[in-house]
């Protein structure tokens, strides 16, 4: 059961928007159509930020941006500052309904952590919108604790992956250790402390041997991943029917045109082979060895069979099962946000 205490704000934008009473599918949400999403513009979305204060500097924001996507106060003020409010509005009423249960049943536990699930492409900005997240809904004073989760970090070590023919089928659901992503959610979930996740080197392209983070009993989890929102899991998998997305509270998905992530996957590859010139541990270090001309061969072909072929078979079907999604436009910048209405 979800509780969403940000209505009467929600309500005062909707009242300017045009809806057409057409029956619903995913594309019509993006078209205007009759849909369970609102669909507000970034003027319309940044109205709702209300008297929320600014937690940030314009060097934090700075700092929390990725190596290719540059953020700014702006952005910060106009789409993540409305986002962590209307979360912080979710995660007070959570908290409510618990302490209505614990009253109800006469007894006092723990209360769960909010998770919030968010999914997209690879290349189109989940780290910065999380790091972004974290660092805002971290200020409000009710759920100081905000962990963030990289599923990056169940993935198969590139030895495993080899043994079993599946190095090109790298970031694809079949690719991640999902029944120990699955006992992490549900530990994290029944509020167990200290607990151990593995952690992903973009440095070496893999699984960094015997290094963890740990997630210690926060008030909010972000989980990031390309996966997340899926309600599918390869076939040895099935007879469990318990997937990751069963553990969220809210889900995000973060969104651009296919062309547009290509290019900003095709900048952020050569990004990192500049950065490895000198650097012969870095798994982008061999990329230096050759022609530019050769590697952005390379990165295209990546990008067409693997992360587009992802992309469109386990990604963006996922995307309208989102409560939230933010639009990006090729400047990175958020231009449209679709909000689920329940």
């Amino acid at each position: 059961m979800r509780v969403c205490a940000a209505g009467p704000s929600i309500a005062m934008v909707t009242s300017r928007l045009t809806i057409d009473p057409t029956p619903f599918s995913p594309e019509q949400a993006e078209g205007g159509g009759f849909s369970p999403y609102l669909r507000l513009t970034r003027e319309e979305w940044s109205r709702l930020r209300a008297d929320a204060p600014l937690t940030l500097t314009e060097e934090e924001a700075e700092a929390l941006g990725g190596r290719n996507e540059p953020v700014s106060l702006e952005e910060v003020e106009q789409i993540y500052l409305p986002l962590s409010r209307l979360l912080s509005l979710y995660v007070e009423a959570t908290q409510r309904l618990h302490k209505a249960s614990t009253t109800f049943l006469g007894t006092r536990t723990d209360k769960a952590p909010y998770i919030v699930g968010m999914a997209g492409s690879v290349a189109v900005g989940k780290s910065t919108t999380a790091r972004l997240l974290r660092a805002l809904l971290s200020r409000w004073p009710n759920h100081p604790r905000v962990a963030l989760v990289p599923t990056d970090g169940y993935l198969y070590p590139n030895r495993t992956l080899e043994e079993r023919g599946l190095m090109r089928r790298k970031g694809f659901p079949e690719s991640f250790d999902l029944q120990r992503l699955v006992r992490f959610l549900a530990d994290l979930k029944a509020g167990k402390p200290r607990l151990e996740v593995p952690v992903y080197s973009h440095h070496s392209y893999d699984i960094a041997p015997g290094e963890t983070m740990v997630v210690d009993r926060p008030d909010i989890a972000i989980v990031e991943g390309l996966n997340v929102l899926q309600t599918g899991m390869p076939s040895s998998w099935r007879r469990s029917r318990i997937f990751v997305s069963d553990f969220f509270d809210f889900m995000l998905f973060v969104d651009a045109d296919t062309d547009v992530v290509r290019q900003w996957y095709m900048d952020r590859f050569m990004t990192f082979r500049n950065l490895a010139r000198h650097d012969p541990t870095s798994f982008f270090y061999r990329f230096t060895q050759i022609s530019e001309e050769e590697v952005r061969d390379f990165a295209a072909r990546i990008w067409t069979e693997i992360n587009e072929v992802n992309l469109y078979e386990n990604i963006l079907p996922t995307k309208w099962r989102a409560h939230l999604v933010l639009r990006k436009a090729a400047n990175h910048a958020v231009e449209e946000v679709f909000l689920r209405k329940v």
